[in-house]
Protein backbone atom coordinates (compact mmCIF):
# COMPACT_ATOMS: atom_id res chain seq x y z
CA UNK A 1 0.00 0.00 0.00
CA UNK A 2 1.73 3.33 -0.70
CA UNK A 3 0.43 6.40 1.07
CA UNK A 4 0.52 10.31 0.44
CA UNK A 5 0.35 13.67 1.73
CA UNK A 6 -0.44 14.00 5.64
CA UNK A 7 -1.50 11.78 7.82
CA UNK A 8 -3.62 13.46 11.01
CA UNK A 9 -6.66 13.82 12.55
CA UNK A 10 -8.73 14.12 9.50
CA UNK A 11 -6.76 11.50 7.37
CA UNK A 12 -5.87 9.15 9.78
CA UNK A 13 -9.57 6.93 10.26
CA UNK A 14 -8.72 6.34 6.04
CA UNK A 15 -5.64 4.92 6.82
CA UNK A 16 -7.21 2.93 9.96
CA UNK A 17 -9.98 1.45 7.07
CA UNK A 18 -7.62 0.56 4.40
CA UNK A 19 -5.42 -0.86 6.65
CA UNK A 20 -7.99 -3.34 8.36
CA UNK A 21 -9.77 -4.17 5.00
CA UNK A 22 -6.21 -5.29 4.00
CA UNK A 23 -5.82 -7.43 7.66
CA UNK A 24 -9.31 -8.94 7.44
CA UNK A 25 -8.77 -12.27 6.38
CA UNK A 26 -5.30 -12.73 5.82
CA UNK A 27 -3.45 -14.96 8.41
CA UNK A 28 -0.76 -14.20 8.46
CA UNK A 29 -0.87 -10.78 7.00
CA UNK A 30 2.15 -9.20 6.04
CA UNK A 31 1.38 -5.55 5.01
CA UNK A 32 4.07 -3.21 3.58
CA UNK A 33 3.29 0.56 3.73
CA UNK A 34 5.24 2.78 1.26
CA UNK A 35 5.87 5.79 3.47
CA UNK A 36 7.95 7.42 1.06
CA UNK A 37 5.04 9.99 -0.30
CA UNK A 38 3.81 10.90 3.66
CA UNK A 39 5.56 14.24 4.40
CA UNK A 40 3.80 14.82 8.02
CA UNK A 41 2.28 12.32 10.35
CA UNK A 42 0.84 13.05 13.89
CA UNK A 43 0.10 10.89 16.56
CA UNK A 44 -3.14 10.08 15.32
CA UNK A 45 -1.54 8.88 12.17
CA UNK A 46 0.98 6.69 14.65
CA UNK A 47 -1.50 5.43 17.02
CA UNK A 48 -3.27 4.14 13.54
CA UNK A 49 0.15 2.58 12.45
CA UNK A 50 0.27 1.44 15.53
CA UNK A 51 -3.14 -0.65 16.08
CA UNK A 52 -2.87 -1.92 13.00
CA UNK A 53 0.86 -3.47 13.79
CA UNK A 54 -0.41 -5.09 17.00
CA UNK A 55 -3.63 -6.54 14.46
CA UNK A 56 -1.21 -8.13 12.25
CA UNK A 57 1.18 -9.68 14.73
CA UNK A 58 -2.12 -10.94 16.93
CA UNK A 59 -2.52 -13.15 13.16
CA UNK A 60 1.09 -13.88 13.06
CA UNK A 61 1.97 -11.25 10.42
CA UNK A 62 3.53 -8.31 10.37
CA UNK A 63 3.78 -4.79 9.63
CA UNK A 64 6.29 -2.39 7.78
CA UNK A 65 6.71 0.88 7.03
CA UNK A 66 8.92 1.44 3.97
CA UNK A 67 10.62 4.47 2.96
CA UNK A 68 10.10 7.02 4.89
CA UNK A 69 11.29 10.46 4.76
CA UNK A 70 13.28 12.14 7.24
CA UNK A 71 10.69 14.19 9.08
CA UNK A 72 8.32 11.29 9.71
CA UNK A 73 12.10 8.95 10.81
CA UNK A 74 12.67 11.66 13.47
CA UNK A 75 9.48 11.28 14.85
CA UNK A 76 9.25 7.49 14.78
CA UNK A 77 12.99 8.29 16.67
CA UNK A 78 11.44 10.63 19.49
CA UNK A 79 8.50 8.83 19.98
CA UNK A 80 10.81 5.61 20.56
CA UNK A 81 8.30 3.88 17.90
CA UNK A 82 11.76 3.38 15.66
CA UNK A 83 12.37 0.41 17.85
CA UNK A 84 8.87 -0.92 18.13
CA UNK A 85 7.56 -0.76 14.30
CA UNK A 86 9.66 -2.08 11.49
CA UNK A 87 11.17 0.74 9.36
CA UNK A 88 13.05 0.23 6.38
CA UNK A 89 14.95 2.63 4.11
CA UNK A 90 14.47 0.49 0.91
CA UNK A 91 10.98 0.08 -1.24
CA UNK A 92 10.72 -3.17 -2.81
CA UNK A 93 8.16 -2.56 -5.17
CA UNK A 94 7.57 -6.43 -5.79
CA UNK A 95 6.26 -6.33 -1.93
CA UNK A 96 3.56 -2.99 -2.07
CA UNK A 97 2.04 -4.41 -5.41
CA UNK A 98 3.04 -8.15 -5.18
CA UNK A 99 1.58 -11.13 -3.44
CA UNK A 100 2.00 -9.73 -0.03
CA UNK A 101 0.11 -6.42 -1.11
CA UNK A 102 -2.45 -4.97 -0.04
CA UNK A 103 -5.60 -6.44 -2.07
CA UNK A 104 -6.42 -3.91 -4.83
CA UNK A 105 -10.06 -3.41 -3.55
CA UNK A 106 -9.41 -2.27 -0.37
CA UNK A 107 -6.95 1.02 -0.95
CA UNK A 108 -5.57 2.34 -4.88
CA UNK A 109 -1.95 1.89 -4.55
CA UNK A 110 -0.75 5.52 -4.26
CA UNK A 111 -3.44 6.50 -2.69
CA UNK A 112 -3.24 10.29 -1.41
CA UNK A 113 -4.72 10.98 2.31
CA UNK A 114 -5.19 14.59 2.29
CA UNK A 115 -6.87 14.95 -1.34
CA UNK A 116 -9.87 17.49 -0.22
CA UNK A 117 -11.74 16.55 -3.11
CA UNK A 118 -11.10 12.92 -2.45
CA UNK A 119 -12.24 13.37 1.29
CA UNK A 120 -15.15 15.04 0.26
CA UNK A 121 -16.40 11.91 -1.52
CA UNK A 122 -16.03 9.72 1.77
Amino acid sequence: MSVAGEIDVYTAPRLQVALAEALAGRVPARIVVDMSGVGFCDSTGLNVLLAAQRRAREGGGELELAGPRSAIRKVLQLTGLQSVLIVRDDIVRDDIAGDHAVREDAVREDAVLDDPAAMAGQ
